[in-house]
């Protein structure tokens, strides 16, 4: 079979592996579409923010079908259409990280990783149930979002449009933040009702604008830029629910702390979506949401290396998928 390596810190090739063995816990999966992330890049120039090894095949946002079942594995069966988590061994191992992933024609999974994908869902659909899972847990931590929100999201990357996404299914009214313009046009394309530039004049002024002077009801920060962070507390009304969802490590930046008080704010951080998959499926399914008009390109695993440039391209693309 022919796989995508990372076969040390920046050294990317497509070559071939024997297919894997599966032992009696495990299943055999056929990949079908692999998205591309943000986190990919950090493994394979070294970063990552777990120790991992190398060769390491990467691939932890994707789709796929059962090709054979071990022994003992009695919930799933042959041609099963399936998703699967990314921390998992109770935690210790990262699929696509620390130990291999789905960017190859075939690969090992337990059972316990695994969910079930209804027909509703294309493979393409599928590959974006890890990211949106995370758009979802978002929701959930605001407490819930429905129509009664005014909703502000930080962030145009791939989890920033999902999370417009998700709240604007859920009823939202929401309103875009980000400064490329493509990617402010395709939140408006995939349900926001407004966008700001933030580079364009007063931020303040604008979310003023857009809310009547009141500021945002839930505040989701997407970028997991320090700046981008401090601002969500401004922008937020009274009693408003702010969601952390960006990730950075180590990084600073000034902030009105005082805001959490004054403005009686609800402040939470969220670190993927452990315990929600199940839910974030059933809700891509039964309301009809699509997240493929973020796919801005598509490759097949061939050109496993030409992905990879392709999804470094931000000025040009959102989300990248490898189809095996």
């Amino acid at each position: 079979m022919k796989a995508l390596v990372f076969e040390e810190p920046k050294t990317a090739v497509v070559r071939d592996f024997d297919t894997p063995e599966i032992a009696a816990d495990e299943v055999l999966v056929r990949s079908r579409n692999v998205g591309i992330c943000h986190s990919d890049f950090e493994l394979y120039e070294g970063r990552y923010i777990i120790p991992v090894s190398y060769p390491i095949i990467p691939g932890h946002e994707w789709s796929g079908e059962i090709a054979e079942v071990g022994s003992a594995v009695t919930a799933l069966r042959t041609g099963d259409r399936v998703v699967g988590e990314c921390v998992v061994n109770n935690g210790d191992d990262h699929f696509g990280f620390s130990i291999s992933g789905a960017d190859a024609e075939f690969f090992v999974a337990k059972a316990s990783w695994l969910h079930l994908i209804p027909e509703e869902l294309s493979f393409a659909q599928g590959a974006f149930v890890e990211p949106f899972s995370v758009a979802y847990s978002a929701a959930v931590a605001a407490d819930g979002i429905d129509a009664s929100d005014r909703v502000a999201v930080i962030g145009g990357g791939p989890i920033g449009l999902l999370c417009t996404m998700a709240a604007a299914t859920m009823g939202a009214s929401v309103t875009l933040i980000e400064p490329q313009a493509h990617r402010r046009s395709l939140g408006l394309e995939i349900g926001a009702r407004a966008a700001i530039d933030p580079t364009a004049g007063s931020v303040a002024e604008q979310v003023a604008e857009a809310t009547g002077g009141s500021g945002f009801d839930v505040v989701i920060e997407a970028a997991g830029a320090p700046a981008a962070m401090a601002s969500a507390l401004p922008i937020a009304g009274l009693g408003a629910r702010v969601v952390l969802v960006g990730i950075d490590v180590g990084g600073s930046a000034p902030v009105e702390i005082g805001l959490v008080q004054s403005k009686a704010l609800q402040v939470r951080g969220i670190i993927g979506s452990a315990g929600l998959w199940p839910r974030t499926i059933r809700f891509m399914a039964t309301s009809g949401v699509d997240p493929t008009p973020l796919l801005t390109a598509t490759f097949p695993l061939a050109d496993g290396t030409e992905a990879l440039e392709a999804a470094r391209d931000t000025s040009r693309n959102v989300k990248v998928q490898i189809e095996c």
